[in-house]
């Protein structure tokens, strides 16, 4: 028993120790307030005015411009608040883009940008394409995709030829714009008389146009100087 005894002490003298560091512990969390989780709330962490974002391709070239007075970052969405924004879209081969609005919201870490408030993209004319204006309360950019879509109503000036609409969308790849239930459109007479020139003078070779479904409506140019309330569909025309 002698013999056991120095063991038997140090074993409770380790205890003893053991419990004392795990109230001493315990002890100080209970003394020292930790302060809470943070809580995440859509409030900015950083700002900065004169705003300009410039995003470019696998070469170094730039292809999209952002900018605008005063920027807004928020750490919950990582989502950019641009106010006076002025998005400038330049893809290799196909016409500048500029849109402009009151705000404009970037997120999808710059994939998708939303124009607020007096939104209008305007596509500049080139060599084979008359300027292209659109309008509305909301325009959506999806820069990598060279797209303009919104689902509000919007008016879309084509050179002199003009449509109004709820819903729509552009592709500048492609130069082809699909109006969603249009209710007014306006063609230019000066532009159907070029049109009728282009189709004479089109090769016997050509192909046929596609027709288009009965549940589906197709606009290219009307007659001269006609305006018309197509049916509920979606019309598409190619500027």
């Amino acid at each position: 028993m002698k013999e056991r005894a120095p063991a038997l002490i140090a074993i409770l003298l380790l205890l003893a120790l053991v419990l004392g560091t795990w109230w001493a512990a315990d002890y100080a969390q209970r003394a020292i307030p930790i302060d809470p989780p943070r809580r995440i709330t859509h409030e900015p962490d950083s700002w900065a005015r004169n705003f300009v974002m410039v995003r470019t391709d696998e070469t170094g070239m730039a292809i999209n411009r952002l900018e605008g007075d005063q920027m807004h970052h928020f750490p919950d969405d990582d989502s950019y608040e641009i106010t006076v924004a002025r998005a400038v879209g330049q893809q290799p081969g196909s016409p500048v883009t500029i849109g402009t609005s009151d705000i404009a919201i970037m997120d999808q870490d710059g994939a998708r940008i939303v124009m607020q408030g007096n939104a209008h993209v305007h596509r500049m004319p080139d060599a084979e394409n008359q300027p292209l204006d659109v309008t509305s309360e909301r325009l959506t950019l999806l820069p990598d995709d060279n797209i303009v879509e919104t689902s509000l109503p919007a008016l879309v000036v084509h050179g002199k030829s003009t449509m109004n609409g709820k819903g729509m969308r552009y592709d500048n790849n492609t130069r082809q714009l699909r109006v969603f239930s249009a209710t007014d459109v306006k063609i230019s007479g000066a532009e159907s008389r070029d049109k009728s020139s282009d189709d004479a003078a089109a090769s016997p070779t050509q192909d046929k146009p596609e027709q288009a479904s009965p549940s589906r409506q197709r606009t290219l140019i009307p007659n001269p100087s006609s305006s018309g309330t197509p049916s509920s569909g979606t019309t598409e025309q190619k500027p």
